[in-house]
């Protein structure tokens, strides 16, 4: 058992965080979005050097195909997503909590990311990855954990179940909320 105070608290453990909405400065490069908060340092400066190699090297180990000093307000969502996860993996990661980050983003670069997320799972990084799109959920996860209201209302193995199971632990646990409203 962990007992997570913070968000400090969650980084020592080896916690990210990816958000549905991106929490990316714009007008930033993508090697300073990556470091952001983490920068390297050298002597009290900012080594921008070895951010630059760093973040190219991070980027090529991802498969992510992207100029580092391109400003992110000049990059398709998709790809904002791809170093939204690359930022969160710049620090040694074991869970990285995914908040519906294929939300609003074309086929092509949700493929990306469900590739991206295959090869975290083989590094034994652990994926938590929050959708309400069935298909998606079904064609990823290895389990499913089902939530109506910020409970856990049951929990699933992907291979051996179906929508209808699904639906039908988030919709038991709405109708025993409305009979004790």
């Amino acid at each position: 058992p962990v007992k997570i105070n913070s968000t400090e608290d969650s980084k020592e453990c080896g916690i990210g965080m990816i958000f549905q909405e991106l929490s990316l400065i714009p007008t930033l490069t993508v090697e300073e979005n990556i470091y952001l908060n983490h920068e390297l340092k050298e002597k009290g400066f900012l080594n921008k050097k070895e951010m630059r190699k760093n973040a190219e090297a991070l980027l090529k180990d991802l498969e992510i195909d992207v100029d580092v000093t391109k400003k992110i307000q000049k990059l398709e969502v998709g790809v904002c997503q791809l170093v939204e996860i690359a930022k969160a993996l710049s620090v040694e990661r074991k869970v990285l909590i995914m908040d519906e980050p294929t939300r609003g983003i074309d086929v092509a670069a949700k493929v990306e990311i469900y590739n991206l997320m295959n090869e975290l799972k083989k590094q034994g990084i652990a994926v938590m990855f929050v959708s309400s799109e069935m298909p998606e959920v079904m064609g990823i996860a290895d389990r499913i954990i089902v939530m109506c209201d910020g409970r856990i209302t049951g929990e699933l193995d992907a291979r051996n179940t179906t929508q209808n199971e699904i639906l039908t632990l988030a919709t038991q646990f709405e109708k025993k909320i409305a009979a004790n409203a």
